[in-house]
């Protein structure tokens, strides 16, 4: 192991993606690559931050090259994120390394897991347990089980989850790159208090921010990040989660039917169930609970609600047809040498490519102007096409 990657959303930078990069230098790592999420995130929601705070945070704590996850692609499924980020990792030759967290940091166990999960077995196992009325998560645990002995309880925890995708992602694009599976370190997602090794959650740590600000953040991250933070939040640049929801509604409320039902995962009636919630909804969790169903997760709604307001159809791009530097020092930049994907600093020059690199820069755009919209000192548009790299 010698150059590793990373996909993540650093939302935010925290002690516990510290000590996973820690981890990888002591495995024999000499460089590390970050995939990351810009301003939309996998839950289907605005970053903290902006793209260009937390990649520097990333740099200053240890990484050596920070790419940036189109938008389109960052609020995609597990399934969807893990192939974009391994898309956009699999493009350097010389990146031999996936490492990522996982309740099992067992990479055999996943990887097997991942040959079931795409064995024709498993797609008639699934088609019949949802057939059944079984909802996805639970018809998915059940039909892998069935196929792979074992592969149910892997997929019981979320990070394993993700891990049990980005091994998929790499056998189905032939990657040259190989996984590794690391302890997920911390508190659990959502949890209130830090775990045993002090490490807070990234959902915890933006809740500390919302009652106390950035140096709530105190202790749970980096020093070089937390000075970071407190000059973001000083600067109003963290997100205002009250404008969001009324911007985000606001778009929704100006769709009609036809609109809706080109949005990009439309099945079954969805787009009938967001029309539906958007009349009477006056907030984010009042549209996602009048959505609820059985049948859906609720992660699922809240990804389908965003591609709906950023008019996110099928006609995107699946996986990012370009790389993007968001920050990088020698080292990183050395690993650009022979990629195989346009690569750029520069967003215009990259949507300057045409075809699926300008629609994927166009749609990334789009999420960008939102969220610098909703920042609590709002920013002007196009700000994505001129924010220049940060290389030392």
């Amino acid at each position: 192991m010698k150059n590793v990657g990373i996909i993540a959303e650093y939302d935010p930078f925290h002690a516990g993606h510290a000590w996973q990069i820690a981890q990888a230098r002591r495995r024999g790592a000499e460089t590390v690559t970050v995939c990351m999420s810009a301003d939309v995130t996998q839950r289907g929601a605005a970053a903290l931050l902006p793209p260009d705070v937390r990649a520097a945070a990333a740099l200053g704590c240890g990484a050596d090259l920070v790419l940036c996850l189109p938008n389109p692609c960052a609020c995609l499924s597990a399934e969807g994120f893990a192939a974009a980020g391994v898309a956009v990792l699999s493009a350097l030759p010389a990146l031999d390394t996936l490492v990522f967290g996982a309740e099992t940091p067992d990479t055999a166990a996943l990887t097997g897991t991942a040959a079931a999960l795409a064995s024709p077995a498993f797609s008639a196992a699934l088609a019949r347990r949802l057939a059944g009325g079984a909802s996805f998560a639970v018809a998915r645990a059940a039909a892998a089980e069935q196929v792979c002995p074992g592969a149910g309880q892997v997929l019981a925890g979320p990070n394993n989850n993700l891990g049990v995708e980005y091994c998929k992602a790499l056998a189905a694009q032939n990657s040259h790159i190989l996984p590794l599976a690391l302890p997920r370190k911390g508190a659990a997602h959502g949890q209130a208090h830090p775990g045993m090794e002090g490490f807070a959650s990234a959902s915890s740590l933006r809740a500390l921010w919302a009652k106390g600000g950035a140096g709530a953040l105190e202790g749970y991250v980096p020093d070089a990040a937390l000075a970071l933070y407190k000059e973001a939040g000083v600067a109003g640049r963290d997100l205002d989660p009250r404008a969001w929801e009324v911007a985000v509604l606001s778009r929704l409320r100006g769709m009609d039917a036809a609109a809706l039902a080109r949005t990009r995962g439309t099945a079954e009636g969805l787009e009938h169930l967001l029309e539906n919630a958007v009349r009477a909804a006056v907030d984010l969790p009042g549209l996602y609970d009048a959505m609820k169903s059985k049948r859906y997760a609720h992660a699922r709604l809240r990804r389908y609600a965003l591609d709906a307001a950023l008019g996110y159809t099928v006609a995107l791009p699946a996986l990012p047809p370009y790389l993007h530097v968001l920050a990088a020092n020698g080292r990183g930049l050395a690993l650009l040498r022979g990629v195989q994907k346009p690569a750029d600093a520069s967003l215009a020059r990259l949507a300057r490519q045409g075809g699926p690199c300008a629609r994927m820069a166009a749609a990334h755009a789009t999420a960008a102007d939102l969220a610098a919209l909703c920042r609590r000192t709002p920013a002007p548009m196009g700000g994505c096409y001129t924010q220049k790299p940060l290389l030392v």
